[in-house]
């Protein structure tokens, strides 16, 4: 298929396949290792999205946070940490491709804590049982607002027995660069604020297309775990 006749939702799907081969590789090459730095990690990636694809651009800062510092949102800068035995991590990563923007988050633990490994399948499931429900209110032409989906997703980290940790739960992505993330524009993201529907088309009248993310913290054990992924169900 022609890039001319594709729609933004399948040049974002592409996109995001090359991002979801790029964890994989991550994971086959086991560049997650213990007393490595989160920077050193950080850049290993880097060379690896070039060396796989040519992707020399990222539209969001690569995120590596192990440790106590997976309890802090995006916006946080906290101190680098090395990787430590029985650790958890998690990347968050926005490379581009052709123009296009993927953004990918996953949750790696380092040994066999049962709660960290509880934390990594509950994120992951949330993340499912989330995008599930609001595919299902979709399907029914009922329209979402950012916050629903927002207090959708507290309520089942909650159900789980976990914090929401995250001030949003998600936000818009397209081609490179999209609608500018401005905080103060609460349209453009999963935010318990954003009381417009997520269906409403952007400013030049199309659909918008959105990544959903959970962040799952449990600040007593100094641990936290995030998954995110395009809000679709249009690709195996």
């Amino acid at each position: 298929m022609s890039s001319i006749t594709k729609t933004p939702l399948e040049s974002l799907i592409e996109a995001e396949k090359k991002a979801i081969q790029l964890f994989s590789e991550i994971e086959n090459r086991s560049l997650i290792q213990v007393g490595k730095s989160e920077e050193e990690l950080s850049q290993e990636i880097y060379q690896l999205a070039n060396e796989l694809f040519g992707t020399t651009r990222h539209w969001h800062t690569r995120i590596v946070r192990a440790g106590i510092n997976t309890l802090l949102p995006y916006y946080e800068n906290p101190p680098l940490l090395k990787l430590q035995e029985d650790d958890i991590l998690f990347l968050d990563l926005g490379p581009i491709f052709e123009e296009w923007e993927a953004d990918l988050g996953r949750t790696y633990v380092i040994g066999e804590n049962p709660k960290k490994l509880k934390l990594k399948n509950d994120v992951e499931k949330i993340w499912d049982e989330c995008r599930n429900w609001y595919l299902e209110q979709v399907a029914k032409n009922r329209e979402v607002t950012g916050a629903e989906l927002y207090n959708k997703a507290t309520q089942m980290a909650n159900d789980h027995g976990w914090e929401f940790g995250g001030e949003i739960a998600g936000h818009i992505v397209g081609r490179f660069p999209h609608e500018k993330l401005e905080k103060e524009d609460k349209t453009l993201y999963i935010h318990p604020e954003n009381h417009v529907a997520m269906q409403t088309k952007d400013k030049d009248g199309n659909p918008r297309n959105f990544i959903l993310e959970i962040h799952l913290v449990d600040r007593e054990l100094g641990i936290g775990g995030f998954y995110e992924q395009l809000l679709t169900d249009s690709y195996q």
